[in-house]
């Protein structure tokens, strides 16, 4: 056999059990996802969730699934914005901003805190969102020592930052979400941080967690809750409203 196609024989014998390997660690991961979604209360129930209200980091938020609106307020600075538009309102101190450039950066800045600050709350949701890549990486031990599946999440061209991955325990007996690793970038060799995803309750249709704890520090979601109504008047008021 010439060199030539000895070569491309042999680099073929190597690519095919490759990507055979490949689509099947991808196959593994996807059912973990889809056995977690269920456990959370499953598709259905996320897609009957309209609202959900939390605060993160003292930002307190409420957000309209259906209407697309998201009401985010820190003190007296409060912006409404359509998620879908990104356009919305600007309150300081309870006077409506006028539209100006400060106006479209502030609204800019809460549409980009809707993706981060929602995604500490729902992210085990998200797991098999459409340009989400989910790759099994075996089995693996949480903080606290629990045995669970370990998934790996990358992104094509969604979010504000597609160059992010996430590591994923989901633990064996529970099929939940304990545990998740943040890497800034996706050839990082170590993560940014490590964090539990635990403390789950119910919450209407669905689970949701809110401790983000570590050996390093205490962190946690207050004020999580997932009511069937919230007054239009909610998502119109210039000034800091009662928690929900």
């Amino acid at each position: 056999m010439p060199l030539k196609k000895l070569l491309c024989s042999l680099l073929l014998c190597l690519l095919v059990p490759a990507l055979a390997y490949a689509q099947a660690s991808d196959r593994k991961a996807k059912a973990i996802a889809g056995k977690v979604l269920q456990n959370m209360g499953g598709q259905k129930g996320w897609d009957k969730t309209r609202y959900l209200a939390w605060t993160f980091n003292d930002q307190y938020q409420i957000w309209d699934k259906q209407q697309n609106r998201f009401r985010w307020e820190k003190d007296s600075l409060i912006a409404i914005v359509d998620t879908q538009t990104k356009q919305g309102k600007v309150y300081l101190a309870g006077q409506e901003l006028p539209d100006s450039e400060e106006k479209q950066k502030l609204l800019k800045h809460a549409y980009a805190l809707w993706i981060n600050n929602s995604y500490w709350l729902v992210m085990p949701f998200k797991l098999q969102d459409p340009g989400v890549s989910l790759t099994y990486l075996g089995e693996g031990e949480t903080m606290d020592g629990d045995r669970a599946d370990v998934l790996q999440m990358t992104f094509a061209d969604v979010g504000l930052t597609p160059q992010n991955k996430y590591h994923v325990w989901v633990d064996k007996d529970k099929g939940l979400v304990t545990q998740w690793a943040f890497f800034r970038k996706f050839d990082d060799a170590e993560p940014t941080f490590t964090r539990r995803w635990s403390n789950y309750r119910d919450y209407g249709k669905i689970k949701l967690a809110s401790d983000r704890s570590n050996p390093q520090s205490d962190f946690e979601l207050f004020h999580i809750a997932a009511p069937t109504n919230v007054p239009d008047s909610v998502f119109n008021s210039p000034s800091p409203v009662e928690k929900l």
